[in-house]
Protein backbone atom coordinates (compact mmCIF):
# COMPACT_ATOMS: atom_id res chain seq x y z
CA UNK A 1 0.00 0.00 0.00
CA UNK A 2 1.79 3.35 -1.62
CA UNK A 3 1.74 5.88 1.27
CA UNK A 4 0.68 9.64 0.45
CA UNK A 5 2.27 12.87 1.46
CA UNK A 6 -0.13 15.02 3.07
CA UNK A 7 0.41 18.54 3.37
CA UNK A 8 -1.50 20.72 5.36
CA UNK A 9 -4.33 22.88 3.56
CA UNK A 10 -3.02 26.62 2.06
CA UNK A 11 0.22 25.96 2.79
CA UNK A 12 2.91 28.06 0.74
CA UNK A 13 5.65 27.06 -0.13
CA UNK A 14 8.99 29.08 -1.50
CA UNK A 15 8.36 32.14 0.56
CA UNK A 16 11.49 33.00 1.83
CA UNK A 17 13.45 33.94 -1.13
CA UNK A 18 14.23 36.30 -4.17
CA UNK A 19 11.62 36.29 -7.09
CA UNK A 20 12.19 37.35 -10.43
CA UNK A 21 9.53 37.94 -12.23
CA UNK A 22 8.66 38.68 -16.63
CA UNK A 23 5.20 38.97 -18.24
CA UNK A 24 4.96 38.13 -21.76
CA UNK A 25 2.23 37.63 -23.97
CA UNK A 26 -0.11 38.18 -20.91
CA UNK A 27 1.63 35.62 -19.19
CA UNK A 28 3.30 35.86 -15.92
CA UNK A 29 6.75 33.87 -15.35
CA UNK A 30 8.30 33.66 -12.10
CA UNK A 31 11.88 31.59 -11.03
CA UNK A 32 13.29 31.53 -7.28
CA UNK A 33 16.29 32.80 -6.60
CA UNK A 34 18.48 32.84 -3.62
CA UNK A 35 18.42 36.54 -2.07
CA UNK A 36 21.59 38.91 -2.78
CA UNK A 37 22.45 36.95 -5.97
CA UNK A 38 20.47 38.18 -8.61
CA UNK A 39 22.50 41.40 -8.61
CA UNK A 40 25.62 39.61 -8.15
CA UNK A 41 24.59 37.43 -11.13
CA UNK A 42 23.82 40.46 -13.14
CA UNK A 43 26.71 42.46 -12.30
CA UNK A 44 28.96 39.64 -13.37
CA UNK A 45 30.19 38.54 -9.91
CA UNK A 46 28.13 35.60 -9.46
CA UNK A 47 29.02 32.89 -12.37
CA UNK A 48 27.54 29.95 -11.21
CA UNK A 49 23.51 29.19 -11.79
CA UNK A 50 23.15 26.93 -9.01
CA UNK A 51 24.38 29.62 -6.55
CA UNK A 52 21.87 32.01 -7.99
CA UNK A 53 18.66 30.05 -8.42
CA UNK A 54 16.53 27.62 -5.72
CA UNK A 55 15.56 24.93 -8.35
CA UNK A 56 15.52 25.74 -12.35
CA UNK A 57 11.99 25.65 -12.76
CA UNK A 58 9.76 28.11 -14.16
CA UNK A 59 6.56 28.93 -12.44
CA UNK A 60 3.16 31.04 -12.58
CA UNK A 61 3.22 31.75 -9.02
CA UNK A 62 6.38 30.75 -6.68
CA UNK A 63 4.91 31.56 -3.24
CA UNK A 64 2.09 29.60 -3.99
CA UNK A 65 4.22 26.64 -5.91
CA UNK A 66 1.90 26.94 -9.05
CA UNK A 67 4.16 25.64 -12.14
CA UNK A 68 3.81 27.33 -15.28
CA UNK A 69 2.82 25.00 -18.08
CA UNK A 70 4.65 23.28 -21.19
CA UNK A 71 1.98 25.00 -23.72
CA UNK A 72 2.49 28.27 -22.25
CA UNK A 73 6.52 28.28 -22.15
CA UNK A 74 6.13 27.39 -25.60
CA UNK A 75 3.45 30.49 -27.11
CA UNK A 76 5.92 33.16 -24.78
CA UNK A 77 9.16 31.69 -25.23
CA UNK A 78 9.41 29.15 -28.36
CA UNK A 79 10.72 26.03 -26.11
CA UNK A 80 10.20 24.16 -23.20
CA UNK A 81 13.91 24.00 -22.12
CA UNK A 82 13.55 25.62 -18.04
CA UNK A 83 16.89 26.27 -17.91
CA UNK A 84 16.90 28.45 -20.90
CA UNK A 85 13.81 30.31 -20.01
CA UNK A 86 15.68 30.62 -16.21
CA UNK A 87 17.95 32.39 -18.14
CA UNK A 88 15.86 34.91 -19.95
CA UNK A 89 13.69 35.32 -17.16
CA UNK A 90 16.94 35.93 -14.58
CA UNK A 91 18.17 38.76 -17.17
CA UNK A 92 14.86 39.90 -18.35
CA UNK A 93 12.67 39.80 -15.44
CA UNK A 94 12.35 42.34 -12.44
CA UNK A 95 13.49 41.49 -9.48
CA UNK A 96 10.66 41.69 -6.30
CA UNK A 97 11.36 42.82 -3.22
CA UNK A 98 10.15 43.75 0.27
CA UNK A 99 9.15 48.09 0.59
CA UNK A 100 11.79 47.96 3.29
CA UNK A 101 14.35 45.82 1.18
CA UNK A 102 14.17 47.72 -1.83
CA UNK A 103 14.06 51.08 0.50
CA UNK A 104 17.90 49.94 1.84
CA UNK A 105 19.06 48.68 -1.64
CA UNK A 106 18.16 52.27 -2.69
CA UNK A 107 20.00 53.75 0.44
CA UNK A 108 22.86 51.81 -0.25
CA UNK A 109 23.01 52.30 -3.87
CA UNK A 110 22.57 56.58 -3.50
CA UNK A 111 25.14 56.28 -0.81
CA UNK A 112 27.37 54.36 -3.20
CA UNK A 113 26.87 57.37 -5.56
CA UNK A 114 27.51 60.08 -3.32
CA UNK A 115 31.00 58.31 -2.41
CA UNK A 116 31.77 58.02 -6.47
CA UNK A 117 30.93 61.60 -7.04
CA UNK A 118 32.93 62.84 -3.93
CA UNK A 119 35.94 60.75 -5.05
CA UNK A 120 35.36 62.13 -8.53
CA UNK A 121 35.00 66.11 -7.83
CA UNK A 122 36.47 69.03 -5.89
CA UNK A 123 35.55 72.39 -4.76
CA UNK A 124 37.38 74.70 -6.96
CA UNK A 125 37.24 77.50 -5.09
CA UNK A 126 39.55 75.99 -1.88
CA UNK A 127 40.87 72.90 -4.64
CA UNK A 128 39.37 70.31 -1.88
CA UNK A 129 37.46 67.53 -2.18
CA UNK A 130 33.35 67.83 -0.72
CA UNK A 131 32.12 65.36 2.11
CA UNK A 132 30.32 63.14 1.77
CA UNK A 133 27.51 64.77 3.39
CA UNK A 134 27.83 67.72 1.19
CA UNK A 135 27.44 65.78 -2.24
CA UNK A 136 24.19 64.09 -0.46
CA UNK A 137 22.50 67.30 0.41
CA UNK A 138 23.41 68.54 -3.06
CA UNK A 139 22.35 65.41 -4.76
CA UNK A 140 18.85 66.14 -2.56
CA UNK A 141 18.73 69.74 -3.43
CA UNK A 142 19.07 68.72 -6.76
CA UNK A 143 15.90 65.84 -6.60
CA UNK A 144 18.03 62.95 -7.68
CA UNK A 145 16.46 59.77 -7.90
CA UNK A 146 18.17 56.58 -7.72
CA UNK A 147 17.45 53.73 -10.42
CA UNK A 148 18.18 50.30 -9.51
CA UNK A 149 18.84 49.25 -12.68
CA UNK A 150 21.50 51.01 -13.75
CA UNK A 151 25.17 50.92 -12.28
CA UNK A 152 26.12 53.60 -9.48
CA UNK A 153 29.09 55.17 -11.93
CA UNK A 154 26.89 55.30 -14.23
CA UNK A 155 24.87 57.83 -12.02
CA UNK A 156 26.98 59.01 -10.39
CA UNK A 157 28.51 60.63 -13.51
CA UNK A 158 25.03 61.68 -14.78
CA UNK A 159 24.85 63.47 -11.25
CA UNK A 160 28.17 65.07 -11.58
CA UNK A 161 26.63 66.76 -14.58
CA UNK A 162 23.89 68.04 -13.18
CA UNK A 163 25.54 69.71 -10.36
CA UNK A 164 27.82 71.59 -12.59
CA UNK A 165 24.63 73.59 -13.59
CA UNK A 166 24.04 74.65 -10.29
CA UNK A 167 27.01 74.54 -7.74
CA UNK A 168 30.91 75.08 -8.09
CA UNK A 169 32.55 71.49 -8.67
CA UNK A 170 34.59 70.48 -11.25
CA UNK A 171 35.98 66.51 -11.78
CA UNK A 172 38.73 65.95 -10.30
CA UNK A 173 41.57 65.75 -13.22
CA UNK A 174 43.93 62.86 -13.77
CA UNK A 175 47.38 62.35 -14.04
CA UNK A 176 48.79 60.90 -16.82
CA UNK A 177 52.77 60.14 -18.79
CA UNK A 178 52.99 60.29 -22.30
CA UNK A 179 55.85 58.92 -23.58
CA UNK A 180 56.45 59.65 -27.58
CA UNK A 181 59.48 59.61 -29.90
CA UNK A 182 61.20 63.19 -29.92
CA UNK A 183 59.90 64.07 -33.50
CA UNK A 184 56.38 63.82 -32.30
CA UNK A 185 56.58 65.78 -29.21
CA UNK A 186 55.74 69.37 -30.71
CA UNK A 187 52.22 67.78 -31.54
CA UNK A 188 51.55 66.06 -28.16
CA UNK A 189 52.19 69.64 -26.83
CA UNK A 190 49.90 71.49 -29.53
CA UNK A 191 46.89 68.20 -28.35
CA UNK A 192 47.62 69.10 -24.80
CA UNK A 193 47.52 72.56 -24.97
CA UNK A 194 44.11 72.20 -26.95
CA UNK A 195 42.97 70.38 -23.85
CA UNK A 196 44.11 72.39 -21.73
CA UNK A 197 46.14 70.01 -19.47
CA UNK A 198 49.24 71.05 -17.24
CA UNK A 199 52.35 69.89 -17.76
CA UNK A 200 53.86 68.86 -14.43
CA UNK A 201 57.27 67.22 -16.02
CA UNK A 202 58.85 67.17 -19.32
CA UNK A 203 61.99 64.61 -19.45
CA UNK A 204 63.78 65.03 -21.71
CA UNK A 205 67.09 63.01 -20.74
CA UNK A 206 65.66 59.72 -22.85
CA UNK A 207 68.04 59.36 -26.51
CA UNK A 208 64.80 59.27 -28.78
CA UNK A 209 61.67 59.30 -26.76
CA UNK A 210 60.29 62.07 -24.21
CA UNK A 211 58.27 61.14 -20.95
CA UNK A 212 55.92 64.48 -20.08
CA UNK A 213 53.17 63.86 -17.33
CA UNK A 214 50.22 65.70 -17.54
CA UNK A 215 46.91 66.71 -15.69
CA UNK A 216 43.87 66.58 -17.68
CA UNK A 217 40.03 66.51 -17.74
CA UNK A 218 38.95 62.48 -17.54
CA UNK A 219 36.67 64.13 -20.50
CA UNK A 220 39.62 63.52 -22.96
CA UNK A 221 41.08 59.98 -21.78
CA UNK A 222 39.21 58.43 -24.13
CA UNK A 223 40.97 60.12 -26.59
CA UNK A 224 44.45 59.21 -25.57
CA UNK A 225 44.97 56.38 -26.95
CA UNK A 226 43.61 56.71 -31.05
CA UNK A 227 46.48 59.86 -30.17
CA UNK A 228 48.99 57.73 -28.91
CA UNK A 229 48.85 54.93 -32.01
CA UNK A 230 48.88 57.74 -33.98
CA UNK A 231 52.19 59.46 -32.86
CA UNK A 232 53.58 55.97 -32.59
CA UNK A 233 53.64 56.25 -28.11
CA UNK A 234 52.28 55.03 -25.16
CA UNK A 235 50.45 56.13 -22.11
CA UNK A 236 50.42 55.32 -18.64
CA UNK A 237 47.62 56.94 -15.87
CA UNK A 238 49.31 57.40 -12.83
CA UNK A 239 46.14 58.38 -10.66
CA UNK A 240 42.62 58.71 -11.74
CA UNK A 241 41.49 61.56 -9.42
CA UNK A 242 43.60 64.32 -7.86
CA UNK A 243 42.91 65.77 -4.47
CA UNK A 244 45.00 68.56 -2.49
CA UNK A 245 46.19 66.58 0.38
CA UNK A 246 44.39 66.62 4.20
CA UNK A 247 41.55 64.61 5.37
CA UNK A 248 38.29 64.97 4.40
CA UNK A 249 36.77 63.79 7.56
CA UNK A 250 38.09 66.91 9.12
CA UNK A 251 36.79 69.53 7.09
CA UNK A 252 33.51 67.59 7.94
CA UNK A 253 33.72 67.96 10.86
CA UNK A 254 34.28 71.95 10.44
CA UNK A 255 31.36 72.03 8.38
CA UNK A 256 29.08 70.77 10.42
CA UNK A 257 29.53 73.69 12.46
CA UNK A 258 29.85 76.34 10.07
CA UNK A 259 26.68 75.31 8.57
CA UNK A 260 24.95 75.80 11.70
CA UNK A 261 23.09 79.08 12.49
CA UNK A 262 22.20 80.14 15.71
CA UNK A 263 20.11 83.08 16.56
CA UNK A 264 21.83 86.04 18.10
CA UNK A 265 21.63 85.77 22.10
CA UNK A 266 23.35 87.83 25.64
CA UNK A 267 26.01 85.27 26.67
CA UNK A 268 26.12 85.36 30.90
CA UNK A 269 29.06 86.16 32.38
CA UNK A 270 30.86 83.41 34.70
CA UNK A 271 31.48 84.18 38.05
CA UNK A 272 35.07 83.18 38.94
CA UNK A 273 35.04 80.48 41.13
CA UNK A 274 38.93 79.67 41.93
CA UNK A 275 40.12 82.99 44.03
CA UNK A 276 43.55 81.02 43.69
CA UNK A 277 43.48 81.90 39.58
CA UNK A 278 46.46 85.01 39.24
CA UNK A 279 44.77 88.33 38.29
CA UNK A 280 47.44 88.05 35.33
CA UNK A 281 45.30 85.28 33.78
CA UNK A 282 42.21 86.83 34.54
CA UNK A 283 43.05 90.35 32.98
CA UNK A 284 44.95 88.16 30.13
CA UNK A 285 42.77 89.20 26.70
CA UNK A 286 42.08 86.75 24.29
CA UNK A 287 44.93 86.02 22.05
CA UNK A 288 44.66 84.81 18.45
CA UNK A 289 48.22 83.30 17.67
CA UNK A 290 49.75 81.28 20.40
CA UNK A 291 53.12 82.26 20.39
CA UNK A 292 54.32 78.77 20.64
CA UNK A 293 52.75 77.53 17.77
CA UNK A 294 54.75 76.27 14.87
CA UNK A 295 55.17 78.61 12.35
CA UNK A 296 54.50 75.93 9.38
CA UNK A 297 52.72 72.88 8.69
CA UNK A 298 48.47 72.38 8.28
CA UNK A 299 46.59 74.83 9.94
CA UNK A 300 43.36 74.52 12.54
CA UNK A 301 40.62 77.14 11.57
CA UNK A 302 39.07 76.61 14.58
CA UNK A 303 42.04 77.15 16.85
CA UNK A 304 43.65 79.60 14.31
CA UNK A 305 47.38 77.84 14.77
CA UNK A 306 49.27 75.85 13.19
CA UNK A 307 49.95 72.38 14.37
CA UNK A 308 52.29 70.81 11.99
CA UNK A 309 52.32 67.81 9.76
CA UNK A 310 49.54 65.74 9.05
CA UNK A 311 50.12 63.38 12.52
CA UNK A 312 50.14 66.14 14.72
CA UNK A 313 47.17 67.31 12.80
CA UNK A 314 44.80 64.76 13.69
CA UNK A 315 45.64 64.56 17.08
CA UNK A 316 44.38 68.11 17.49
CA UNK A 317 41.46 67.74 16.03
CA UNK A 318 40.99 64.52 19.28
CA UNK A 319 42.23 66.89 21.90
CA UNK A 320 39.68 69.16 24.18
CA UNK A 321 41.25 72.19 23.22
CA UNK A 322 39.88 71.79 20.31
CA UNK A 323 36.83 70.37 20.93
CA UNK A 324 36.14 73.38 23.60
CA UNK A 325 37.24 75.86 20.52
CA UNK A 326 34.28 74.03 18.35
CA UNK A 327 31.61 74.49 21.09
CA UNK A 328 32.89 78.24 21.66
CA UNK A 329 33.02 78.40 17.56
CA UNK A 330 29.14 77.64 17.79
CA UNK A 331 28.38 80.58 20.43
CA UNK A 332 30.55 82.63 18.10
CA UNK A 333 33.63 83.47 20.86
CA UNK A 334 36.67 83.84 19.99
CA UNK A 335 38.99 80.91 20.26
CA UNK A 336 41.38 80.33 23.08
CA UNK A 337 44.96 79.49 23.60
CA UNK A 338 45.67 76.18 25.09
CA UNK A 339 46.71 77.87 28.43
CA UNK A 340 43.66 79.09 28.14
CA UNK A 341 41.80 76.30 27.71
CA UNK A 342 43.03 74.79 30.07
CA UNK A 343 42.22 77.06 32.75
CA UNK A 344 38.57 77.91 31.38
CA UNK A 345 38.37 73.65 31.47
CA UNK A 346 39.14 73.60 35.47
CA UNK A 347 36.97 76.43 36.16
CA UNK A 348 34.14 74.58 34.57
CA UNK A 349 35.24 71.18 36.59
CA UNK A 350 35.40 73.73 40.06
CA UNK A 351 31.78 74.83 39.48
CA UNK A 352 30.28 71.40 38.81
CA UNK A 353 31.60 70.42 42.10
CA UNK A 354 30.52 73.25 43.87
CA UNK A 355 26.90 72.63 43.01
CA UNK A 356 26.95 69.08 44.14
CA UNK A 357 28.04 70.26 47.73
CA UNK A 358 25.70 73.18 47.15
CA UNK A 359 22.71 71.27 49.44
Amino acid sequence: MSRSLVQPIGQKRLTNVAVVRLKKHGLRFEIACYKNKVLSWRSGVERDLDEVLQSQIVYSNVSKGVLAKTKELKAAFGTDDQTEICLKILKEGELQVAGKEREAQLSNQFRDIATIVMQKTFNPETKRPYTISMIERLMRDIHFAVDPNHSSKKQALEVIHELQKHFPIKRSPMRLRYIVPEQNVPSLLDKLNAWSASIVSDDQSGNQQRSIICELDPSFYRDCNPLMSELHGRFEVLSFCLHEEGDTNVDQYEDDYENVELPPRQLKETKSVIPQLSEALQKQTISINSDNAPKEGKRCSTCNVAVGDVTKFREHYKSEWHKHNVKRKTKNLPPLTEEECTVELAMGDSESDLKEYSF
